[in-house]
């Protein structure tokens, strides 16, 4: 069944706009972000996207972080927007199939690529190994909203004025949290916030998180990089979008403040209001529903993560010494083409260009190759290290 036959008769409205900002104290911006129109194929930012009726195809929206020193965090999150963009245009637009499992599908085979291209990117040019980025991408195909998470860029939805997020970091802090070892609150000023589990590139497996949710009329889609919501909480961007009806107003804010709050880092933000008829209105109260989504032709099991399995990689970083990490901050002029972000601050039409990627306090975001350096160096015990490779590679 098409995904469209679930919401009810009537047009659907997408309006939408995208920023980002080098921020305070990098000199370079190594976000990435893509919106288009999957029926048409256009994706930039120009009026016909800004506010279009989704197709058959529905429309897609992806914040990109990347990572790695010199310039393989920019072309990390470059390759990332072109190979999704790509995979759905060669895969996707044309399939014979055009329902909802077979775009979840479609989503989370395009990610897979873009992790896969980018690997050999790094196996092909040494001197960017262990480049890699986060990945928050979001379809939305008749009512229904999927998304595809690697890393700790964010999804956020705002319904009755409130935010709610909607992603789930892939992240040592969010583990913590989930085994009931730290309190939200304590994981938020950990000295070991910045520390992912994966990321598009690193190894050559990733394991891609993918969930729905049904979108209500009025619903507004904030996506981001770690740049904005590392520097702000859920009622600063609550009060943003209901104080500024106009997308590009409210991107404008929030990067605003991510500035006035330090700005250490690149940010990036997509606004997405979905209106019209077709969409039913949320009813009192009605909170945001988000749930995994595992297409039916999908049969790969997942595995729970006991405390006891966390608590013996936190013994295991204790252990390690994080500032002998080294970091690049070297430019290398090297910049692959592809799809224009529509980026409109920018003088030029270019993709969006780099920065370092690095923590709301301003220290290094470690990579997965990274921390299996901190591990191979380390003598831990050898349960830990099944278990934190595990945790890699699920």
């Amino acid at each position: 069944m098409n995904a469209s036959s679930s919401a009810p008769h009537g047009d659907i409205v997408v309006h939408v706009f995208g920023r980002t900002d080098v921020g305070r104290t990098r000199e370079h911006n190594e976000d990435c972000f893509i919106v288009a129109d999957l029926t048409t194929m256009n994706a930039t930012l120009q009026p016909e996207v800004r506010e279009h009726r989704p197709g058959p195809r529905g429309s897609l929206f992806m914040v990109a972080d990347g990572m790695g020193g010199a310039a393989a965090g920019e072309i990390a999150s470059a390759l990332a927007t072109e190979v999704v963009l790509q995979e759905l245009d060669t895969k996707w637009r044309t399939a014979e199939a055009s329902d909802a499992d077979a775009f979840a599908t479609a989503l989370r085979a395009a990610t897979e690529a873009a992790n896969a291209r980018i690997h050999k990117y790094a196996l092909d040019h040494p001197e960017n190994r262990g480049m890699g980025t986060t990945a928050t991408i979001a379809g939305f195909l008749g009512d229904t909203l999927y998304l595809c998470q690697v890393g700790d860029s964010r999804g956020y939805m705002v319904r009755h004025g409130e935010a709610q997020q909607i992603t789930k970091d892939q992240s040592l802090m969010q583990r913590l949290v989930d085994a009931g070892e730290l309190t939200p609150e304590e994981a938020e000023v950990s000295e070991r916030r910045n520390i992912i589990l994966q990321a598009l590139g690193p190894e050559a497996n990733v394991r891609v998180d993918l969930t729905r949710q049904q979108v209500r009329r009025g619903d507004v889609l904030i996506l981001c990089s770690d740049g904005m919501s590392g520097q702000m909480r859920m009622p600063d961007i609550s009060r943003i979008v209901n104080e500024s009806p106009d997308l590009m107003t409210a991107c404008k804010n929030l990067i605003d403040l991510a500035n006035e709050n330090g700005g250490p880092d690149n940010i990036t933000v997509i606004a997405v209001r979905f209106e019209g008829d077709g969409l039913q209105p949320p009813a009192a109260q009605e909170a945001v529903a988000h749930t995994q989504y595992t297409p039916l032709s999908d049969s790969r099991p997942t595995m729970p993560v006991s405390a006891a399995e966390v608590r013996k990689s936190m013994e295991a970083m204790d252990a390690a010494d994080l500032s002998m990490i080294p970091t690049e901050e070297t430019e290398v002029p090297v910049r692959p083409t592809g799809y224009s972000s529509g980026d409109f601050d920018r003088r030029a039409t270019t993709p969006i260009a780099p920065a370092a990627a690095t923590a709301a306090a301003g220290g290094p975001r470690l990579s997965v190759t990274q921390l299996r350096v901190i591990f191979g160096s380390v003598t831990v015990a050898v349960g830990a290290w099944l278990v934190w490779v595990y945790l890699l590679r699920r």
